[in-house]
């Protein structure tokens, strides 16, 4: 199954205490939410990842914010078990064709998007979704490219979501709202599993 198929919303979040990695990941498995970007913004983020593909195996932990060959190669040992980059180089797609992982390479302009289409990659990440034009933008180009599909990210919230997910070229969001950073430091799993859940149900 397509990785844009398993969720509506995949939760996108930034750890700061790798102690928080692997009860998050419970709450938001709890809440319908399986699918999980573990973004490499901190240093324990590889950590995090590998907490999680260790002690949460009902989880599907992917690595974020993949910018270099060693991120991928990182990531992979850690777990992960897909990669998403903000944007897309030709030496960076090709590394993480080879990565033996699903991946989601990141997109913004109809030329990057054709770019990577011209590579047999239909898939990808829309960033920063907002910032570069929000739902009317990706409505403009189902017209021309109707074969592509995007996970928009970047800016989005519970109240917007479904405006994209109404999209035919949108298969999921990623969200950073499901994993507030006070919820996290509080270790307040019980309100991040409500939002897993509201977000679950918004398809």
């Amino acid at each position: 199954m397509s990785l844009l198929d398993l969720a509506p919303v995949i939760p996108v979040v930034v750890i700061e205490d790798v102690e928080t990695a692997v009860p998050m990941a419970r709450a938001l498995v709890a809440g319908g939410l399986p699918v999980i970007e573990v973004t490499l913004r901190t240093p324990v983020a590889r950590e995090a990842i590998a907490r999680i593909a260790d002690e949460v195996p009902e989880a599907m932990v992917g690595a974020g914010t993949i910018r270099t060959h060693d991120d991928i190669a990182a990531s992979v040992s850690a777990g992960a078990r897909f990669l998403v980059s903000p944007g897309t180089t030709l030496s960076l797609v090709e590394a993480m064709d080879s990565s033996g992982v699903a991946y989601l390479p990141g997109a913004s302009t109809v030329s990057e998007v054709m770019a990577l289409v011209e590579r047999g990659i239909k898939e990808l990440k829309f960033f920063p979704a907002e910032a570069a034009g929000g739902v009317p933008y990706l409505k403009a180009l189902a017209g021309p490219l109707p074969d592509v599909r995007f996970c928009p990210t970047g800016g989005i919230r519970v109240n917007t979501a479904p405006d994209y997910l109404a999209l035919p070229n949108v298969g999921c969001v990623g969200g950073t709202w499901l994993t507030p950073a006070d919820a996290l430091a509080a270790g307040d799993w019980g309100r991040v599993e409500k939002l897993a859940s509201e977000a679950a149900a918004l398809r």
